[in-house]
């Protein structure tokens, strides 16, 4: 049993969500906390000149809502939302909160991943803690 677990979710992606906080609920210990972590990407400040003035602003109570909206039948989680690279910030957010053990969606691998990597490898080769991935 996990303490403090952490569940990684893409707004943006169709993945198992409940598939992954159902898992949490149950390797979690008693007392423990789940944490449902989204990250927003930066926009490379070559992109950001040309882009509206208030778009990131826009896109973060995007995800605001969009969090909201898919935890709105989900009890005991605390959502966060970060600003940064996915894989790097997901590892960096566990180390900081000493999480035990993160939950995180994956799909099956395709050719581009292996030159370019996913979040759930990044996520897998650099985390301290355990990592589950579901599928």
């Amino acid at each position: 049993m996990y303490k403090n677990i952490l569940v990684p979710i893409a707004l943006d992606q169709e993945r198992d969500t409940d598939s992954a906080l159902t898992i949490a609920h149950s390797l979690l210990a008693d007392g423990g906390t789940i944490t449902v972590l989204t990250v927003v990407e930066e926009v490379p400040a070559y992109v950001d000149q040309y882009l509206p003035a208030n778009h990131f602003e826009t896109q973060l109570e995007e995800a605001q809502s969009d969090l909201q909206a898919k935890l709105k039948d989900v009890t005991g989680v605390k959502p966060v939302i970060l600003v940064g690279h996915s894989g790097r910030t997901i590892v960096d957010y566990a180390d900081e909160k000493a999480i035990d053990c993160i939950i995180i969606a994956s799909h099956r691998p395709e050719l581009k991943d292996y030159f370019l990597g996913s979040t759930a490898t990044r996520v897998v080769r650099h985390a301290k803690c355990a990592v589950h991935i579901t599928r």
